[in-house]
């Protein structure tokens, strides 16, 4: 465990040449005194991953860092803040329970159900998101599936296993085929759920000439890019080629993409899931594959994860399982920690509060 303490001289030689000069240098006594009345809150940083906690000091706050497999040792339940990630539930449930003096909690992911689950009162405990960590990697693999999809990698390596040369998919293809998404040149895209991951993937859509229109809970045009409200899905959804689903796991959208909708995709489209695995109804979606309704899937996330054994999905023709992969590293963490610090102590709005 780590621990690296606020220097008060520090932070009062900052006020003292930037902010209050005239009245820190004729008063010595007003500086000592500010210096004897500074409260040092105590932050818990996880060892989950690597933070340069260089760029985290400077504050009045004593840094701590803390095993997210293990429960918060006693001596750090006084803690007033906590950034979190891929804690264990029994952490955060014991957290919950024991750190009553809890102010913020930093959630490095983007969607923090585990910490919303655990127990904190969030009628005194501001819970921020780690919204924009993970904006980079996830649309990088959503282009990655949606070029599996188009130009049938994954067909390629059964192929390969078994030895055989897959001479349908190579040598003269046909350019840009009705009725099929071999290319994401002149593609229907449809994106859905068009935060800030979907505005990281647009430009690379719009660079490999795809056309692309997005669908949220408010319309407008965004980037260029048409967006539609939820109740045109139903003109929408006949004239994609691909659906890709960037949408929150909360109770309203759950299944989001249920039968009802998938029937009114065209026989060869593909969706591409990198949202949340409750956002579609898996039994509907595989039922449409097995029917040869719908021309394919790629899933990153699944309704129960790790997907089970006894998952019909892992059988489905044309359905990419990926392991929740998308995510998982959240990329320059250390801005956004110092921003919701600086504002915690300065009594303002948090980025990214719940």
């Amino acid at each position: 465990m780590r621990i690296s303490l606020f220097p008060a001289t520090r932070f009062l030689k900052a006020l003292h040449s930037h902010q209050f000069p005239y009245t820190a240098a004729a008063s010595p006594r007003l500086f000592s005194s500010a210096a004897a009345a500074i409260t040092v809150m105590k932050l818990l940083y996880p060892n989950s991953l690597k933070l340069d906690i260089s760029r985290i000091e400077g504050f009045p706050t004593s840094l701590v860092e803390y095993d997210v497999k293990q429960l918060i040792p006693d001596e750090h339940l006084d803690a007033e803040a906590l950034i979190t990630w891929t804690n264990t539930a029994e952490n955060l449930k014991d957290a919950a329970e024991r750190m009553k003096n809890l102010r913020w909690i930093q959630s490095l992911a983007a969607g923090p159900n585990d910490v919303l689950s655990a127990g904190f009162d969030t009628s005194k405990i501001k819970v921020t998101t780690g919204s924009g960590l993970h904006d980079h990697t996830v649309a990088e693999h959503a282009l990655g599936l949606l070029l599996n999809s188009a130009r049938r990698f994954y067909e390629m390596r059964d192929y390969q296993l078994q030895g055989k040369w897959p001479g349908h998919l190579g040598g003269p293809q046909p350019d840009r085929p009705a009725g099929s998404f071999r290319t994401l040149r002149d593609a229907r895209v449809l994106v859905w759920g068009f935060g800030n991951i979907a505005k990281t993937l647009v430009p690379s859509l719009l660079g490999l000439g795809a056309k692309v229109k997005g669908v949220a809970r408010h319309p407008g045009v965004r980037m260029g890019i048409e967006i539609y409200g939820e109740d045109k899905l139903a003109e929408l959804l006949p004239e994609t080629d691909a659906l890709v689903m960037i949408l929150p796991g909360d109770p309203s959208t759950r299944h989001a993409l249920n039968a009802k909708r998938i029937a009114l995709l065209p026989s060869h489209a593909w969706v591409v899931n990198v949202g949340r695995g409750t956002s579609i109804d898996e039994d509907a979606l595989a039922d449409a594959l097995e029917q040869g309704k719908l021309g394919g899937a790629a899933l990153d996330v699944f309704e129960v994860e790790p997907l089970p054994e006894s998952s019909r999905l892992w059988k489905t023709p044309n359905l990419i399982v990926s392991p929740h992969a998308a995510g998982g590293r959240p990329q320059d963490a250390e801005p956004l920690i110092v921003d919701n610090l600086r504002r915690l102590l300065a009594g303002q709005e948090l980025k990214n509060l719940i």
